[in-house]
């Protein structure tokens, strides 16, 4: 889930990645492009028709539409919506990861941002980032990275019998 991405070519590579693994794309607006946006097509080359996309108004409109019973957006608590950030106290790998979770991202510039993320700390993670002069990684790579070890700890890593 990419909540306010700003970058089309960030975008559309997650998109690719979210064909390649089978795995539902959420863009929570607002969007910094237009879904119509020649890089964005550029990077997710000719696999949109694969990606399982929906697309939101806003966190709220995210919250009533994708309800389920073991999920809560409002709930900061709930284990099967984790935040990624680079301001999270424990890093992805501490993560309990299931069937069905949704992962979220922030924009590329300002992350998930401090308000927003302030009473879900305790379920946000971040990604090591060893050398102190980074601030943050490119979304696209931090979302590969997240997404292939939640694939990993499910047991979905196998080929496809499909």
């Amino acid at each position: 889930m990419l909540v306010r991405p700003e970058i089309p070519q960030n975008t559309g590579s997650i998109a690719r990645l979210a064909a390649a693994t089978r795995a539902r794309l959420h863009l929570v607006a607002p969007l910094g492009f237009s879904l119509e946006d020649r890089y964005l097509k550029r990077a997710g080359l000719d696999y949109w028709p694969l990606v399982d996309l929906r697309t939101h108004a806003g966190w709220d409109e995210l919250a009533a539409v994708e309800a389920r019973p073991d999920v809560s957006f409002d709930n900061a608590a709930c284990p099967r919506v984790k935040y990624f950030s680079a301001r999270a106290r424990r890093t992805y790998l501490e993560a309990d990861y299931a069937v069905g979770d949704f992962l979220v991202f922030g924009s590329e510039t300002k992350g998930l941002g401090e308000a927003f993320l302030a009473p879900r700390i305790d379920a946000a993670y971040r990604i090591p980032i060893f050398e102190p002069g980074v601030r943050s990684l490119n979304l696209a790579n931090a979302v590969s990275i997240v997404l292939y070890e939640a694939l990993r700890r499910i047991g979905r890593l196998s080929e496809p019998t499909d």
